[in-house]
């Protein structure tokens, strides 16, 4: 693709405009390392929720929906629609928790929930494994993907475009490692805009060049075509019932993956702690879910649709998104879609990049090599992490084909350890032990079924029954390893239960020695907003979808129940008091 000298004029004042937000929360980020890593936990929900969805927006991520859709239809989405309701019970059952329990990072929550040694444990173990380790495949996975990109786009090679790459990540460290987390929310602010407005752009571009969408339907197989069905067929290769059953009954609460654990966990715990208050945690994660599920997914798939009619024997469908930015975008435009591409990448590194280095100085470095230091040293040492990371993962892209099947191995490692982290904050029985030993058993019991019994996760079928084996012998194992062992001490309980006040009903003996401390006990009304906000999602992705295919009358009874839910949702909250926030 040619660019011209205002397309790099654009590029170049894209980043401009980045630096300048740098330097300008430069001051700000310096105070402390609660303005380095929460903004002084005085964000709004707008700009918390916003950052959220920018983080997730990452460069590949365009990519990975057109291979979706361009495999399997519009509704081989569902691989991450199904976590809708995991996204809801975060909003309505753990944000405020999240935000109550006043921490820095959510790795810290083992030594407030616990006490002893298998705390600590617990602490430092997932500093090192989660800042580090997964951090840098992620940051690695995010890396290659803008390579193969620029790669297209400029028509470079992967070694040219690796060190294009090495220099944008050089520049997203020094402003994260210059202005913090305001920095980082700011310019997610500003990325995404920018990116959200391009992708939009060119799913308009995409339509017109396949003849519009009635043409577009009917060169995918009209509008009954199983292509355009928004439901997965179930007797499909990639799609059966079990696995279906799985992703839809199992997998949302029962396994735990990187920045997504069931309740809540990593870049999203980091914004809700960063929040004004409990309202506004709430808040930002519901936008957050809103916008990632119901508002930002069609401009993706309406492109991915018109790859398959514009390129139908592509090797590799997912460049088909780039090939169609290539040819159809107007010549005018490349420059700022090139920036959005940029954008996309920025906003996902920069947020790895300080997220990862709260781990390592708030959690590892601050809690067992070095406590007690002044504010201005662990800044110091945040900004020296945040270099550090970056280095780590230019070396893992470097090395990313040898990686790559590693990356699949510990995904399906943390099946059945999500009912723990869900219960932690609910029962008071739920001891150290028990987290450790989900974790344990879950490891071993999914490796074992892949390495012995040969379970394939890339197989859709063996991989709903390696998430069910592993999900029931992990359950058995951490439900004994908490009756055999004892629970946590009445001062670890009381201190736990005084902080966050929980719902008294899993805490009848804790909340029998505080009867001073009034808790939560709203969880019937909680679960009720949980299930109007998965209707307000689905309502929402599917009714926006229908109209932008077209069909408004299918979209009605969709938007509709959307509204209903939202409205059911804004009483309860009225009722208690929280609307205000909004107004």
């Amino acid at each position: 693709m040619k660019l011209g000298i205002v397309d790099w004029i654009v590029i170049g004042a894209y980043f401009a405009f980045n630096l300048i937000i740098g330097f300008y929360y430069k001051n700000k980020a310096g105070a402390s390392i609660g303005d380095f890593f929460l903004s002084g936990r005085n964000v709004p929900w707008w700009l918390a929720g916003t950052s959220m969805v920018a983080t997730t927006f990452a460069a590949d991520t365009p990519l990975v929906v057109t291979g979706l859709v361009a495999r399997n239809g519009i509704a081989g989405n569902w691989l991450w629609w199904n976590m809708v309701a995991s996204g809801m019970l975060t909003v309505f059952l753990f944000a405020r928790l999240w935000r109550r329990s006043g921490m820095t990072t959510d790795i810290e929550l083992a030594e407030l929930r616990y006490s002893g040694p298998p705390a600590a444990f617990l602490r430092g173990f997932r500093a090192v494994y989660l800042g580090v380790a997964m951090n840098c495949i992620v940051l690695g996975w995010v890396n290659l993907a803008m390579v193969k990109i620029l790669g297209l786009v400029l028509g470079i090679s992967k070694a040219q475009a690796l060190w294009v790459v090495v220099g944008m990540i050089v520049l997203t460290s020094f402003i994260s490692a210059l202005s913090g987390l305001w920095g980082v929310l700011v310019t997610d602010l500003f990325q995404f805009v920018v990116k959200m407005s391009m992708v939009i752009v060119l799913g308009v571009s995409a339509v017109n060049a396949v003849g519009g969408i009635e043409q577009m339907k009917a060169k995918l197989g009209g509008e009954n075509s199983a292509f355009l069905s928004f439901a997965p067929d179930f007797h499909s290769p990639w799609m059966p019932a079990v696995t279906f059953f799985v992703y839809i009954a199992v997998n949302w609460w029962a396994t735990w993956y990187p920045g997504s654990e069931p309740g809540g966990g990593g870049y999203v715990a980091q914004r809700m702690f960063s929040a004004k208050d409990e309202r506004h945690s709430l808040l930002a994660t519901l936008w957050f879910n809103i916008a990632h599920y119901a508002l930002r997914p069609w401009p993706w798939v309406v492109v991915g649709m018109a790859s398959v009619i514009l390129y139908p024997h592509l090797a590799d469908p997912e460049t088909g998104y780039v090939r169609v930015m290539i040819d159809y975008l107007p010549p005018s435009l490349r420059g700022l879609m090139v920036a959005a591409f940029a954008a996309a990448f920025m906003s996902t590194i920069g947020t790895q990049l300080n997220w990862g280095a709260s781990y390592l100085v708030n959690d590892f470095y601050g809690r067992f090599l070095n406590k007690g230091a002044s504010d201005r040293h662990y800044v110091k040492a945040s900004q020296v992490a945040t270099v550090a990371l970056t280095v780590l993962s230019a070396f893992v892209t470097w090395h990313m084909d040898s990686i790559s099947g590693a990356w699949k191995l510990l995904i399906a490692t943390g099946a059945g350890t999500g009912t723990v982290l869900i219960l932690r904050w609910y029962w008071w029985r739920i001891n150290a032990w028990s987290e450790v030993s989900s974790m344990a058993a879950a490891f071993v019991t999914s490796i074992a079924l892949q390495t012995v019994w040969h379970l394939d996760t890339d197989k859709p079928e063996e991989f709903a029954y390696l998430i069910l084996i592993t999900v029931g012998v992990t359950t058995v194992v951490w439900v004994a390893t908490t009756f055999l062992t004892a629970p946590e001490s009445d001062a670890t309980l009381l201190g736990f239960y005084r902080r966050v006040r929980p719902s008294p009903a899993g805490w009848r003996p804790v909340a029998r020695m505080a009867p001073d401390v009034k808790g939560s006990d709203d969880l019937a009304w909680n679960l009720f907003d949980w299930l109007c906000g998965c209707v307000l999602i689905y309502g929402s992705l599917f009714g926006i979808g229908k109209i932008v295919l077209a069909e408004y009358s299918q979209a009605a009874p969709f938007l509709i129940a959307a509204v209903v839910a939202g409205c059911a949702i804004y009483w309860d909250l009225s009722r208690r008091g929280w609307s205000s926030v909004l107004e």
